[in-house]
């Protein structure tokens, strides 16, 4: 079939369909209307970026103040990098969360590619900087850490949830996953702040641990939040 063949056949179905009735199309516009608002646009990506970031921020720090910054003050000079790195993850955790829930953002690596880099960079860096191989008590401190970093991870993940509350997630389980990682790393943040154990294996099994358990914990989360609304709609 060549293509003038096949526009002649397009032009004549879409002749032949009858035009829509005008009363319908007035009905349809009456019920449509009542429930129509004017939307307030979002800040822009710079600004929720910055509003996340800072009160996470403010999150990790008053808490770790609330509790004692006896990590920081314990810290050696090579050490303290830990804390120029943290800032700069919860900075790219708070952009991957904002791109989640803006449909159309520009493009940025998957949330999951994002945890997997978090989580290897600061493995990484825990096993260059701290030199300490002793590991007791090695089960009892650690679950302690990790309940205090998730602890802190539900305020900071709260904060952003609120600055973004007007956006739509179009993937609600990597929208969960980019919250999760980034409350995550407020809550490692914290953790480095407050934490004067210094032994190797306890800051790179359970303060990291802190991300991944967030993030899964956020992504199911958000899944079934996302069923939920699926149903009732």
């Amino acid at each position: 079939m060549r293509d003038g063949e096949l526009d002649d056949i397009l032009k004549k179905t879409a002749q032949a369909q009858p035009d829509p009735d005008p009363a319908l199309l007035d009905r349809i516009a009456a019920s449509i209307q009542p429930n129509m608002r004017p939307v307030r646009p979002l800040p822009s990506a710079r600004i929720l970026n910055l509003g996340i970031y800072c009160a996470s921020l403010a999150i990790a720090i008053a808490i770790a103040a609330k509790l004692g910054f006896f990590g920081v003050r314990a810290m050696s000079g090579p050490q303290i990098l830990i804390l120029v790195v943290l800032p700069i993850l919860l900075g790219w955790g708070a952009a991957e969360w904002i791109a989640e829930m803006i449909p159309g953002s520009r493009p940025h690596p998957a949330p999951g590619t994002f945890l997997a880099v978090a989580c290897a960079a600061l493995a990484a860096l825990f096993a260059i900087l701290f030199r300490d191989r002793v590991t007791e008590p090695f089960v009892s401190q650690g679950v302690a850490c990790l309940k205090a970093g998730l602890l802190t991870a539900i305020p900071a993940g709260l904060a952003g949830w609120t600055i973004l509350r007007r956006g739509f997630a179009v993937n609600p389980t990597n929208a969960g996953l980019a919250a999760g990682s980034m409350a995550g790393l407020a809550g490692i943040l914290m953790l480095e702040l407050h934490c004067p154990n210094f032994q190797t294996w306890h800051v790179l099994v359970w303060h990291t641990a802190v991300v991944p358990v967030s993030a899964a914990i956020a992504a199911l989360t958000a899944r079934l939040a996302g069923r939920r609304t699926s149903g009732r709609a």
